[in-house]
């Protein structure tokens, strides 16, 4: 789906970036495609949130694993967006109430 996502930055007021976190195998090409999506010109200045999801799978990395592969120090240092991240779990509900929160933060402004 990544090559058509330009097509819809335009119209865009924020981006919620979802990773695989349960699937390592795939953290480095989910990190090429955010790094593509960050320095799209229409989204350079949009609030981002990028959620590492299955957290409630077994055997998976810690968070500061994760991070530290994705490289989200150097990402958010470098990046001209403000950028959150948070842990979910969409199959138990685990985190949702702090995506919420963080859609309320962003359309009060």
């Amino acid at each position: 789906m990544g090559p058509i996502w330009p097509s819809y930055f335009k119209d865009c007021s924020s981006v919620i970036f979802m990773v695989d976190a349960a699937n390592t195998a795939q953290i480095s090409s989910s990190c090429i495609q955010l790094l593509s999506v960050l320095s799209a010109e229409p989204l350079n200045k949009i609030p981002v949130l990028i959620l590492f999801n299955k957290r409630d799978m077994p055997c998976i990395m810690s968070l500061m694993e994760i991070k530290s592969l994705f490289r989200m120090d150097d990402i958010i240092a470098s990046a001209t967006q403000p950028i959150t991240t948070l842990e979910l779990s969409a199959r138990s509900g685990e985190g949702l109430q702090e995506v919420l929160s963080w859609l309320e933060s962003i359309t009060v402004k």
